[in-house]
């Protein structure tokens, strides 16, 4: 079994002031035939601003209509008119754009992620990412080796606010391959397959986390296997993950490795089995263990607050709505990392173990300083 390199390389560059903005296409199909420009945008897209947001967005002539420029809301559409929205460029929030490489070959580039970068593009987060870097590093490389095809992209997430091990791929080869070894971890647990604990097996995957829990558990350890599912939560489009009977299978294992009684806090190690959305922030808040500085999930598993706010109508500068006042899952403030992968590579088979260095705040935690 090989290791990651003991010294790891860093990389990336400093983000621009702004981003270059966004472009959203759309097609008019039979059943929007006859609706007009506002109709259309307030109907098909209003998660993205509320009425008013996209009638300031078209006086603004930020849409084009077959190309054209159009700043009448009532314009008619018919069927096979091209829309074309430009959201113009953009301050995003702070992010940390430095990356270690832990590990890296021709097919794999397994990176430490800091704590407040996102993995992919979402929400006010449109080029401050992972994604962005990789693609910047292999536009440079590109250019010292055009012969070779690469397409660097994460293969799973972590949550902004999580620091660690993000492992990416390299070839569209072996983004098929990675994607089918996460998946199948995750279906062993679906199907309820038993998954033994000798990871030196071809297809086999150990993902472990490092976490500060509330609290103190009195159990050296814990298996956890609450389903996942989704509820409606403001500022969430696609509904917030959370503790539910009805969700899909996670499992998640949990060691305690220290109990700091003074802090009122527990240090633990956690394998999951799975790979479901928050689910170490999930698991532990359904115990009764939420992370340390967790803004979202309390104890139970569920959000501070489950219930949808009313919608706010007005609109920022963008057009588009306000932040919502709740706290939502990309918000950082927790104590979680991706400490260790092991797993089968899957171009040569060998058995690879890849370790991210622990934040100086689990250090401290652990020696008891």
């Amino acid at each position: 079994m090989s290791t990651n390199s003991p010294s790891p390389a860093t990389f990336g560059e400093p983000w621009p002031e702004y981003n270059d903005g966004l472009t959203y296409r759309d097609l008019v199909r039979s059943p929007d035939s006859g609706l007009t420009l506002i109709e259309y945008y307030s109907l098909r897209h209003q998660s993205s601003a509320p009425a008013l947001g996209w009638l300031q967005r078209i006086e603004n002539g930020q849409i084009t209509v077959n190309g054209t420029v159009v700043t009448d809301p009532n314009t008619v559409l018919r069927i096979g008119t091209e829309l074309v929205y430009h959201r113009r460029p953009w301050k995003e929030p702070y992010a940390p754009y430095l990356l270690e490489v832990l590990f890296e070959d021709d097919h794999l580039i397994a990176l430490n992620k800091p704590s407040g970068l996102q993995v992919l593009p979402g929400g006010l987060f449109q080029q401050r990412t992972v994604l962005t870097q990789l693609q910047w590093r292999i536009k440079n490389q590109e250019s010292l080796v055009p012969d070779r095809e690469l397409c660097p992209v994460p293969v799973h997430r972590l949550g902004r606010g999580t620091s660690g091990i993000l492992l990416c791929a390299k070839t569209k080869l072996a983004k098929t391959r990675l994607a089918a070894l996460f998946a199948d971890k995750t279906s062993a647990v679906s199907n309820n397959r038993k998954i033994d604990n000798e990871v030196n097996k071809v297809g086999k995957m150990s993902k472990i986390y490092r976490a500060l829990a509330s609290g103190i558990i009195n159990e050296d350890e814990a298996v956890i296997d609450e389903p996942i599912g989704t509820v409606k939560y403001s500022g969430v489009a696609k509904g917030l993950y959370v503790a539910s009977p009805s969700g899909k299978p996670a499992l998640s294992k949990v060691h305690v490795l220290k109990r700091d009684v003074q802090n009122n806090l527990t240090v633990v190690q956690v394998e999951i089995q799975s790979g479901r959305p928050h689910q170490i922030r999930i698991h532990l808040s359904f115990i009764g263990h939420p992370l340390i500085g967790d803004p979202l999930y309390l104890t139970g598993g569920k959000p501070q607050c489950a219930v949808p706010e009313t919608v706010d109508e007005t609109f920022a500068e963008d057009g588009g709505y306000h932040r919502p006042a709740n706290p939502v899952p990309g918000d950082c403030g927790y104590y979680l990392h991706a400490h260790q992968l092991v797993l089968c590579h899957p171009m040569t088979n060998e058995m690879i173990k890849i370790t991210a260095p622990l934040p100086p705040v689990f250090l401290s935690h652990e020696s008891g300083e």
